[in-house]
């Protein structure tokens, strides 16, 4: 959030602070939240980038479209597993998922804790 539409909410008497603060998440909450969301939005990319439907990567996975959905959208209920045999069977290396998860503790955006 810009310093200057925070700086406003609170003149108006907002309260404003993080995800992590409103919900109470302890550290390791916070971080696995932030790795589940890196790597969804990174298949995502990844599917984008290879011209394919969520149809046609449910098809690889042998899964439907809402469920690659889901994926993509960081559903609670998707499983790091799938998220990264997923990514695998798209063509991710380990070193990429890696760079991804690091990428997720520095990540910012609505999402961000």
């Amino acid at each position: 959030m810009r310093k200057s539409k925070r700086t406003r909410l609170k003149a108006a008497g907002w309260v404003v602070g993080s995800v992590k603060e409103f919900l109470g998440l302890s550290e390791a909450d916070t971080a696995l939240i932030e790795m589940k969301l890196a790597l969804s939005q990174s298949l995502r990319d990844r599917r984008k980038k290879q011209g394919l439907s969520q149809v046609q990567l449910a098809e690889r996975l042998q899964s439907s479209q809402s469920r690659v959905a889901k994926i993509e959208a960081g559903d609670p209920s998707v499983s790091m597993d799938l998220l990264v045999s997923s990514l695998l069977i798209l063509g991710a290396s380990s070193a990429d998922l890696a760079k991804t998860i690091r990428g997720g503790e520095k990540r910012k955006g609505p999402h961000a804790a």
